[in-house]
């Protein structure tokens, strides 16, 4: 047996929420039987990927993909398309998924703009659409206004349908939580729909692990550093980072002196913006377990979320105290390790506790890293992927 492992992104490095679940998904497959990896590049560095990660795999296909957005705009207008497909439609793209697709058994294919390059008669298909990428562009219609808002409902209602005819003739759809599998199925979706989590590697995200200690200077007396970390060209995390800034650190500080800490690679102009005196916004760093083991609370305010944070896991694997939004927290078996705001006083007030009784935080966080090593262990989370492919380790 062998399998095509289809994917919007090569899933690495694993820095980032979709190519994290990605690689440890294909690492667990590659473990099994044999895998044949075809995926675009975000950049010219992910056409070259190291020996590290090729040596697992029977093949490797990364291909570039430089279509601007307002390109696939232009053409998602004309073909009556999602532009979430037109944006990865690519000639070369098809040919290389035609020239595997004979060789293999199986086909997982990992985020639900790769299912346009499904066979229509071929070998039987895994399909992990992580989220339900329509809700999320229904959910942005809300907050946006004239054309925007067309155009974001546009794409949730045909995206919508693809998703679902997707569903109706894979084997299996996946998503990432309970929660996203029961909207998919209440939303009128057919087919086996099944929840696969995420997992935490935890040896790795563990405060006792050697890795690159916060650099020197950021921290001051007895300012306490709050810290937020992800992909940070992503819009609800932009969204996320800039509510906090501007509407729930000014109350915090009110009472304690406090910065707030922005770490994540490729930060737009208006995350930029945001930095000043109490603002640090990092970009890219090396190594972010640093900034989470130094943080006093890692926070996840964002109000539109998908699926399962791995931020907030990796903020609880590392045992620091974390205050999430209800978006945020849904779909994370937490068991009370964590605290869950949904305004922004309550966010505040819940930050300002665990800053005036760290004794509290530091037994908030130990217990938040038990929960994760006994609940989300990789292999464990993947398990039902054996059955689901026919499997054996």
């Amino acid at each position: 047996m062998s399998l095509l492992f289809l994917a919007h992104r090569i899933p690495f490095p694993p820095d980032r929420g979709d190519k994290i679940r990605g690689f440890h998904i294909l690492q667990y497959l590659a473990k099994r039987t044999p895998v044949h990896l075809v995926a675009f590049a975000d950049d010219a560095a992910d056409l070259d990927p190291p020996a590290a990660f090729t040596d697992m795999l029977a093949s490797c296909t990364i291909l570039p993909r430089g279509k601007s957005q307002k390109l696939a705009a232009v053409e998602a207008l004309a073909s009556g398309k999602p532009v979430s497909l037109t944006a990865f439609a690519s000639p070369a793209m098809q040919s290389a998924v035609d020239r595997i697709v004979p060789q293999v058994s199986g086909i997982y294919c990992f985020s639900g703009q790769m299912a346009q390059y499904l066979p229509a008669d071929g070998p039987p298909v895994v399909m992990d659409f992580v989220d339900v990428d329509s809700a999320k562009f229904a959910g942005f219609a809300d907050d946006a206004r004239g054309p925007m808002r067309w155009m974001m409902r546009r794409e949730a209602g045909l995206l919508g349908a693809f998703e679902h005819e997707i569903a109706a003739r894979v084997s299996a759809s996946l998503f990432v939580s309970q929660a996203e599998a029961a909207l998919f199925r209440d939303g009128g979706a057919n087919g086996q729909i099944l929840a696969v989590e995420n997992g935490i590697d935890s040896v790795t995200f563990d405060p006792a692990a050697a890795f690159v200690d916060l650099p020197g200077g950021i921290r001051s007396g007895k300012t306490r550093l709050i810290v937020f970390t992800g992909q940070m060209d992503y819009r609800p995390n932009i969204d996320a980072v800039t509510w906090f800034a501007r509407d729930i650190l000014p109350l915090v500080r009110q009472r304690r002196a406090a910065q707030f800490a922005i770490v994540g690679r490729a930060p737009p102009p208006a995350v930029q913006a945001l930095a000043g005196d109490h603002v640090i916004v990092t970009g890219a760093v090396d190594d972010v377990r640093g900034w989470v083991a130094a943080a006093d609370v890692c926070v996840a305010p964002l109000k539109l979320a998908r699926g399962i944070q791995n931020k907030v896991l990796e903020a609880m694997a590392m045992a620091r105290p974390v205050v999430a939004s209800t978006a945020a927290a849904e779909g994370i078996d937490h068991a009370d390790t964590i605290r869950v705001a949904g305004s922004t006083q309550a966010f505040a007030d819940q930050v300002l506790a665990l800053l005036d009784a760290p004794q509290t935080a530091a037994r908030l966080g130990s217990a938040a890293r038990a929960q994760v090593i006994a609940r989300y262990g990789w292999d464990a989370r993947l398990a039902p992927l054996d059955a689901l492919l026919g499997l054996t380790a």
